[in-house]
């Protein structure tokens, strides 16, 4: 096959040549030959062929005419001979395809061995709490962040999270030559030297052809995510954590990442230093893909926190995963760009979706299924960052204890491994079987 400046070939990962100009994409790799063997100047780049990142199909829909010489959901390969004159916009970016690069790689997960506590947890997902969450927010007319709608959707998760215990707070944010918030939720964590773990999603939804009045449901993006972030906060408050957890909901991302972009600029340096991970969701309710598949895209300074998505996802659920370190245009990238740890998790393939930002983008398109295994995902990364606090179970003093006057009370170890407490105050008569779990 050819195009344009250069000679290209898509071919299996395990085929690729080594030494070759090539780029990985999941399972297929593209090999290039460039049609000029000196590169002068461009030595690090393929001069003739480029990298589109897009949410949705966005450059697709834009630019129809334009034959992708590769697609892998998030992320395209064009030639320099189809080059738009614009380099990017909100939706999607173009940039030279460097040789030797992996753009998406499907990592080998290993399952780690079950954790009782955290299996407790992911179990408790409770898929009907986040569908009525989701169909309320996707049954406004808009989330514009302009909106006085959007203060609606505002007001109803606020409510949800100060009858969970978070403190909560909205400051207010620019969007253009307008106004929009941030609602921020805290809940402070037992530990002495405790970290941050912030979770976040934007609330606001956009009709790009329509303009700011057009309905806008939102369901997938990002209701989708929103009801993810009520969902985790009432899973979270049902336990105790060592550190501390912020809950976020950006206004103003559709229009160019304002919220996350505001919040982190005025993020106080003794925050930033002590946040453990910031785990973001966009777009996680429609499934693309012959099976379901996350994609979790971060960068270097995410690549623990990848690990830790991946390795739950193994553990704890069914799901493909697909990870990416070429972040782009949703709010996990203002986090990164400061050299904050974060992640976003998102559908896979989310090109094949041609309903966001329109008025199609309704609830007939939620797949609960992939939506609750993504949150069983983050579920059980956010109970490792957090790190939950154990209780211990009382334990006597010895083996024989008065615990009232003219009563002894004695404990033994049975046949059966489990602890017996049997107390004598005149008669002896058997008080308790604390079975299971010998004290010590």
């Amino acid at each position: 096959m050819s195009t344009g400046p250069v000679r290209y070939l898509v071919v299996p990962t395990v085929d690729a040549a080594r030494g070759a100009r090539s780029a990985r994409f999941g399972e297929k790799t593209l090999l290039w030959v460039p049609a000029e063997q000196r590169l002068g100047r461009a030595s690090r780049t393929a001069p003739g062929l480029l990298l589109v990142t897009q949410v949705g199909g966005s450059f697709q829909a834009e630019y129809p005419d334009v034959t992708p010489l590769l697609d892998h959901g998030r992320y395209l390969v064009i030639s320099s001979a189809d080059r738009p004159r614009r380099r990017s916009n909100h939706c999607w970016r173009i940039e030279h395809l460097k040789p030797g690069t992996t753009v998406v790689d499907v990592p080998r997960l290993t399952p780690a061995r079950t954790d009782a506590t955290v299996a407790d947890l992911v179990s408790q997902v409770d898929l009907p709490s986040y569908q009525t969450d989701l169909t309320w927010l996707a049954g406004l007319p808009t989330r514009h962040s302009l909106s006085a709608t959007f203060t609606q959707a505002m007001d109803y998760a606020d409510h949800k999270l100060v009858a969970l215990g978070y403190q909560t707070a909205r400051t207010q944010i620019t969007v253009g030559a307008g106004h929009s918030a941030n609602l921020i939720a805290d809940r402070a964590g037992t530990g002495t030297n405790r970290e941050l773990v912030i979770i976040t999603a934007h609330l606001d939804s956009i009709n790009l052809a329509g303009g700011p009045a057009a309905n806008a449901p939102g369901a997938d993006d990002n209701g989708s995510g929103s009801a993810g972030v009520l969902e985790l906060a009432r899973l979270l408050a049902t336990r105790s954590w060592q550190h501390d957890t912020r809950l976020i909901l950006f206004g103003g991302e559709e229009e160019g990442l304002f919220g996350s972009k505001q919040y982190v600029a005025a993020l106080p340096p003794a925050d930033r230093a002590r946040v453990r991970a910031v785990l973001n969701m966009d777009m996680i309710g429609t499934k693309n893909t012959a099976t379901p598949t996350v994609l979790l895209e971060g960068a270097p300074v995410s690549q623990a926190q990848l690990t830790t998505l991946a390795t739950a996802a193994a553990t704890y659920t069914g799901l493909t995963v697909e990870t990416s370190l070429n972040p782009f245009a949703s709010d996990h990238v203002p986090f990164i760009d400061a050299g904050i740890p974060a992640v976003l998790t998102i559908e896979g393939g989310d090109s094949a979706n041609h309903h966001i930002h329109s008025a199609n983008d309704t609830l007939n398109f939620i797949d609960w299924s992939l939506t609750a295994d993504i949150l069983r995902m983050n579920t059980a990364a956010l109970a490792g960052w957090l790190e939950p606090v154990v209780r211990s179970r009382p334990r006597p003093a010895g083996s024989v204890v008065a615990s009232a006057p003219g009563r002894i009370d004695v404990f033994a170890v049975g046949m059966d491994s489990a602890l017996h407490h049997q107390a004598f105050d005149g008669t002896w008569k058997d008080v308790e079987s604390l079975g299971g779990v010998v004290l010590s």
